[in-house]
């Protein structure tokens, strides 16, 4: 892999992972309490994969570093799901861990597919 593809990576990466902390940090859940934050990341972050995924390969083909930086780097460093399945075992409330479960993984999906669709008639216009 070039140093350059590395390098955008890694400058996404750092800049994502600030990007989450802030928003944790702005938005904290009590010890065992319902992971709002996280949720929050997850879900935008997919929407933004979705947006950006149509957008590298319909609008800016000729960007070979913004799939890198963007997508691996930034979106990469600032969606969570290892401290997802951290907060589900953390959860205090079993049913509370299930809705969050199901909440992140069919909003991440929708997130994913809302991005896309939306970006994608936006681009036909």
């Amino acid at each position: 892999m070039e140093f350059r593809v590395l390098a955008a990576i890694s400058a996404g990466g750092v800049l994502g992972a600030l990007a989450r902390y802030g928003v944790a940090e702005a938005w904290p859940h009590p010890a065992g309490g319902f992971p709002w934050s996280t949720l929050v990341i997850n879900v935008s972050g997919c929407l933004l994969i979705g947006v950006l995924m149509v957008f590298v390969t319909k609008v800016a083909t000729d960007r070979p570093l913004l799939r890198p930086f963007l997508g691996v780097g930034f979106l990469g460093g600032y969606t969570t799901f290892s401290t997802y399945i951290v907060d589900i075992y953390q959860t205090t409330s079993p049913w509370a861990a299930l809705a969050y479960l199901g909440l992140t993984l069919i909003g991440a999906m929708a997130a994913v597919w809302t991005g896309w669709e939306i970006t994608i008639r936006l681009v036909r216009r």
